[in-house]
């Protein structure tokens, strides 16, 4: 299946992520904070960034646009997740490089309906 990689600082929100994930076969890579995500991602290269938006130190907003930035990261998908959802964020995060985005608390079915849909990209 692919590699995805979770950028969560929530440790609830991240054990059930992985725990779906990890379920359907997909192999599970865990950054609490984009530092590390976005070390992680230009060093194991996975199919797919699932971003939380409000993350300690550089948000979720900003590490999109230094993965969109960087060559070697700009083709890797992003699913933007987040608590707070408000009017006119899933077109704010489209906007700054997501291929999709989710409101948190996460649902199951729909949870894995779009990161498969993301990963056919």
């Amino acid at each position: 299946m692919a590699r995805v990689l979770i950028v969560e600082d929530n440790p609830v929100n991240m054990k059930l992520a992985s725990f779906l994930l990890n379920n359907a076969g997909h192999e599970v890579l865990q950054a609490v904070d984009a530092e590390v995500g976005l070390r992680y991602a230009k060093e194991q290269m996975p199919d797919l960034i699932l971003m939380d938006m409000q993350l300690p130190g550089i948000d979720g907003m900003t590490a999109v646009r230094l993965l969109r930035n960087d060559a070697a990261t700009a083709h890797i998908r992003i699913m933007a997740l987040t608590a707070f959802s408000m009017h006119g964020d899933e077109e704010r995060f489209m906007a700054a490089g997501c291929d999709a985005y989710m409101a948190k608390p996460i649902r199951y079915q729909q949870f894995m309906d779009l990161v498969n849909k993301v990963l056919r990209k």
